[in-house]
């Protein structure tokens, strides 16, 4: 009987990337599953994700995580996308399927099944979401599919905006509208959940956080935040001093991740493992 050295690879391309933990937290769970799979750590630069799609190929990967800046504009690599993804328009997590590479968007799910670990439901509630790139795509699509009223969607991109309220109002029950983000902006008083799904304040850049006028975050908010590193970001404090109950990034990150594992794998990930290894690599 022949023994297999070859180990199932699947990894994640971003720039930056050098700070994602999702490594660390697949690798414990591969190890708890007795899995021989292996996560690559890669960074690759917006002009070469066409190159390192071919590699996914070329090397047999089981599947990749896309996070920033690729998320959208791996579409035009991919053979098949799911209902979500393609509503969505973003993809984080591509399986491959014998050379077929399908992509599939659990930053969404991730993050509902986070809110629902805080008892948040967002059936029935606003939902005011700064920025339109992939994460807040994700993030809007789903609360609107989840029974969000409203979808109040805050960007500086006038075009990238009103594109995903478009997007919102003709493929969901939502209503959704478009907020410009010209200097500082003030949160809708009708809001009853502030999303972060910018890159502000993604390490290195903990110094920063989004440009908002803070005084207008409510105590009766929920605030959330999709930076996880670091997981107790100036946005998320700003609203802390306020009162409001605040959700950091690592309940998404866990839970997307536990998403990821088992399209990969066809296994049920160890997802109480998983959010304590997240924990250990931040110290909390």
């Amino acid at each position: 009987m022949s023994k297999n050295y070859r180990a199932e690879l699947v990894g994640c391309f971003g720039n930056p990337i050098d700070e994602n933990p999702t490594g660390v937290v697949e690798e414990a769970a591969f190890l708890e599953k007795g899995l021989n799979y292996r996560y690559l750590t890669v960074l690759v630069k917006a002009e070469d994700l066409g190159k390192a799609m071919d590699g996914v190929r070329a090397f047999h990967m089981r599947g990749v995580n896309l996070t920033i800046p690729h998320k959208v504009a791996v579409l035009q690599y991919l053979d098949e996308l799911s209902e979500a993804a393609e509503i969505i328009g973003a993809v984080n997590t591509v399986v491959n399927n014998n050379g077929v590479l399908f992509g599939e968007n659990t930053d969404g799910k991730g993050y509902l099944m986070s809110l629902v670990d805080e008892g948040v439901d967002v059936a029935g509630k606003h939902i005011a979401v700064l920025g339109a790139g992939g994460a807040a795509r994700a993030i809007a699509v789903e609360c609107a599919l989840a029974g969000a009223r409203k979808i109040t969607v805050i960007n500086g991109n006038e075009t990238r905006g009103q594109e995903l309220v478009s997007l919102l109002n003709r493929r969901t029950n939502a209503s959704a509208v478009y907020l410009p983000w010209k200097g500082t902006v003030d949160i809708p008083q009708d809001a009853d959940i502030l999303s972060n799904a910018t890159s502000v304040g993604l390490y290195p850049n903990t110094d920063q956080k989004p440009d908002i006028n803070y005084d207008t975050i409510r105590s009766d908010m929920v605030v959330t935040d999709v930076i996880f590193n670091d997981p107790n970001s100036l946005f998320l404090g700003e609203a802390k001093r306020r009162g409001a109950k605040t959700v950091n990034g690592l309940g998404m990150l866990a839970r997307q991740g536990a998403l990821n594992f088992k399209l990969w794998t066809g296994v049920d990930a160890p997802q109480e493992l998983m959010m304590e290894t997240l924990k250990k690599e931040f110290g909390l």
